[in-house]
């Protein structure tokens, strides 16, 4: 039994791209995986990916860049204003504007540079450098 599908699948994108694969699969799919995946996709830390049914859940084919030094999620899944998102940067990425943090805001899932030209809060998923 699984208790949190978005850590396995940022788990499975490090460890492809730690050993050096090209390509992983992530199982099982989920909406909100997807979306984390459309970000990273964006940031150009991923090259593509694609949802493959399989008549179970299905999963993820994730191409991966090679970019990927560290990533993860953020538990437990903190609320963060627009003026506080600069306090979460420093605590999860090791300098200023490297890396990524993602996180679900009212405009949907997005990177934390995103949500300050939003002006959104919201509450973070993840951490990508």
């Amino acid at each position: 039994m699984q208790s949190d599908p978005l850590n396995d699948a940022m788990s499975t994108i490090k460890n492809a791209a730690t050993v050096g694969k090209q390509e992983c699969r992530i199982r099982p799919s989920s909406k909100l995986i997807g979306r984390v995946l459309k970000v990273m996709q964006e940031s150009g830390y991923i090259n593509q990916f694609e949802f493959i049914e399989d008549g179970r859940a299905g999963f993820f084919k994730v191409k991966i860049e090679g970019k990927i030094n560290n990533c993860g999620v953020i538990r437990p899944r903190y609320s963060v204003r627009k003026t506080d998102l600069e306090k979460y940067e420093a605590r999860y990425l090791p300098a200023q504007d490297f890396g990524l943090l993602i996180l679900t805001t009212t405009e949907g899932v997005v990177s934390h540079m995103k949500a300050k030209e939003l002006g959104v809060g919201g509450k973070l998923l993840a951490f990508v450098y």
